[in-house]
């Protein structure tokens, strides 16, 4: 077993007790209710998986009860007890009137409390009693805490000589840099489709004429750059040759017949590939058969690579780290209401919230308590692309909040009623205690209509890797926790620990909101330079404004985004957003997909012939475009104009990714090592 004391891990795994003690709840008095069959059921998930109840009192409308029950507990972890108030029904489903969450951590051990719940009347007596017993440790096969892992932090010592000698030409450097004067650039993406696909391959040919390639050490990617990103790491040495190979590639993939995906030999072979994936001992859905259709779709036979064969990509540093970005969404749940954010890497996929890790190879396995109980074969790189892309997995709250910025119409009616009653300080009070809630449970009609509005008819689901741990006693006061603390259920452990026990329901990041931002501003990774390289079909500003927002309410250092409304009407190709006052917030480098002087110039300060005009007019942004979302299959010529438009954006904005450069070297020499 391993103890996890500190408080910047908000994870134990528990599998005997250090110092344990034992709670004992003993039942005196309760209240006045209108039901004449009234019973309480006890539950701690962290002491048992068994819920416990008082026997029913009937024809009593002032039930009393006089019964007592024994856990046995461990402080280190978050222990919440959950009471819930019921009245019997012979016939139908028995009625949940309400639930109180009551924090253990408010009791001292070896003291006698009583505790009133301001309901109605009624009374809860606890007795804490210690006793001690051995620790048993061991190994685990989840790597638990917020810092990078060994393989990350050796590729960026390797990544940043690239980097340092591709600045130190760029800038016209007289010396070299030393590797704490290194800065580090990252690129983000959007989703896409076919679009994003397209559309990356000529942004990483523009950085790449500008010999701007070698500075980058992360990638970050959701959904269609996901099938860029992909393609490009089957080949170890990709950013070091020249890229019209790979586009000739995608050209290739991109304009031929999507009728062939659904060919009966393409058919056969996705029946055959899914019943080998669930005779392994993988879970299969709908979601797996469009993983199937996009490597039809992007290959001209079986892709037989995984993730982590990428790390020969990487290893010696001469790529950047690719970050693949998908979201886990909880039953019953919108994705405005819950989500955690995972980031994949060929090292490890990781859950950002908890800081807990696995080898990449390792995800789909099955794991209990931090140790892998049931090892299967690493999942094709297309199954993931499937679910890094997950179109499929929409619902009705996600249809409703895109279309009125909001959902807080239909979660004002769905939503459970909580309730602080805790109105004064009557037992000890420390940060990281939870305040006693008490639960009213919305109605059957709105439990229904949420079910409604959020049921999804299709989601990846994989083995959670976080099964079986605990919550830590202090985990609220991990900052790596409250970073990524923006859900409706992070106060309440036993909600968490419940999404833990499930499997991991994954989709595409654009559920949310369409970015990769998130894994590129862990503060471990400390990111100078962020690159926004932006795909998305409709209002290009909404994802920079949206993460913004977000990352404001999380309190991770981010400059201020400030777009002119006469500029959102008619947007440039880049613009540069950074705080003087935070040397910790990035700089971030916006480039929109838009067709602004391409119109006229072919190439930076190369105006167009008359006869050349035509090849400027690119339509990215209206209904009529030929780049939509829904579009799999573009023509040659226009996957050659995207390509071009793309590029020149960049190429034409040389001076400004140069100056924020600089100014990152500067920022690195004036830090304090």
């Amino acid at each position: 077993m391993c103890v996890i004391g500190r408080r910047e891990r908000p994870l134990v795994p528990v599998s005997s007790f250090y110092k344990s003690h034992f709670l004992v709840v003993l039942f005196i008095l309760f209240l006045d209710v209108l039901s004449l069959y009234c019973y309480v059921t006890l539950w701690l998930p962290t002491a048992s998986t068994e819920k416990v109840r008082t026997r029913t009192i009937r024809n009593s409308k002032n039930p009393v009860w006089n019964e007592a029950f024994c856990y046995k507990i461990d402080r280190r972890i978050k222990n919440v007890l959950e009471l819930k108030v019921c009245d019997e029904d012979t016939v139908t489903r028995d009625d949940e009137l309400c639930t109180i969450l009551f924090d253990i951590d408010k009791l001292t051990v070896g003291r006698t409390v009583r505790v009133k719940f301001q309901l109605n009347p009624q009374i809860i007596c606890c007795c804490c009693l210690s006793k001690n017993s051995k620790l048993n440790s061991g190994d685990l096969d989840v790597r638990l805490g917020f810092g990078l892992c060994m393989e990350e932090q050796d590729f960026l010592r390797k990544r940043k000589k690239y980097v340092a000698a591709a600045l130190k030409k760029i800038l016209h450097l007289e010396e070299d840099l030393k590797e704490h004067e290194v800065p580090v650039v990252a690129i983000t993406t959007t989703g896409g489709g076919t679009r994003s696909l397209t559309a990356m391959y000529g942004s990483l040919l523009g950085l790449q004429k500008l010999n701007l390639l070698d500075c980058i050490s992360y990638i970050g990617g959701l959904s269609g750059t996901t099938w860029t990103m992909a393609n490009l790491y089957e080949d170890a040495n990709w950013s070091q040759k020249y890229l019209d190979d790979a586009i000739k590639e995608a050209r290739k993939q991109v304009t031929k017949s999507k009728i062939c995906c659904f060919s009966l030999d393409c058919l056969k072979y996705y029946y055959n590939d899914l019943m080998e994936r669930a005779k392994a001992g993988h879970n299969t859905s709908f979601i797996d058969l469009w993983g199937l259709v996009i490597e039809s779709m992007l290959h001209d036979k079986k892709d037989e690579h995984r993730l982590s064969d990428q790390r020969q990509a990487v290893d010696n540093g001469q790529n950047p780290l690719p970050i693949y970005v998908a979201i886990n969404l909880k039953s019953s749940y919108s994705a405005q209401a819950f989500r955690e954010w995972l980031e994949f890497t060929p090292y490890e996929v990781s859950l950002l919230k908890y800081g807990a890790s696995i080898p990449a190879e390792h995800f789909g396995s099955e794991f209990f308590m931090g140790r892998m109980v049931k090892r299967l074969p690493e999942t094709r790189i297309c199954y993931m692309q499937g679910m890094w892309s997950s179109i499929f997995s929409i619902d009705v709250m996600y249809v409703w909040n895109l279309a009125t910025d909001s959902e807080d119409f239909w979660s004002r009616w769905t939503r459970d009623r909580v309730k602080d009653i805790e109105e004064e300080p009557f037992l000890s009070m420390n940060p990281y205690e939870v305040d006693t809630c008490l639960f009213a449970p919305s109605s059957t009609l709105s439990s229904a209509l949420r079910d409604v509005l959020t049921g999804r008819p299709t989601i990846a689901q994989y083995p959670n890797f976080i099964r079986g741990f605990q919550m830590h006693s202090k985990y609220l006061e991990s900052e790596g926790f409250s970073t990524w603390k923006d859900t409706v259920i992070d106060s309440f452990p036993n909600k968490l620990m419940e999404t833990a026990d499930d499997e991991l329901s994954l989709v595409d990041t654009g559920f949310f909101i369409n970015t990769s931002y998130p894994p590129l501003l862990r503060s471990k990774r400390e990111v100078d330079v962020l690159l926004h390289l932006n795909y998305s079909g409709g209002s290009q500003t909404l994802p920079l404004d949206q993460i913004a927002k977000y990352i404001s309410g999380q309190g991770i250092p981010f400059p201020k985004i400030e777009i002119s409304e006469e500029d959102r009407e008619n947007l440039k190709e880049c613009y540069v957003f950074e705080d003087a006052d935070s040397p910790r917030a990035p700089t971030v480098l916006f480039f929109p997909l838009v067709n602004d002087t391409f119109k006229k110039y072919k190439a930076p300060g190369v105006e167009r012939s008359p006869e050349e005009m035509a090849e400027g007019k690119v339509d990215v942004s209206t209904i009529l475009s030929p780049f939509t979302t829904r579009e799999v299959c573009f023509s040659e010529e226009n996957f050659d104009k995207l390509v071009k438009l793309t590029d020149y954006n960049v190429l034409n904005n040389e001076k400004l990714i140069i100056q924020a450069l600089r100014l990152a070297v500067a920022r690195r020499k004036q830090r304090n090592y």
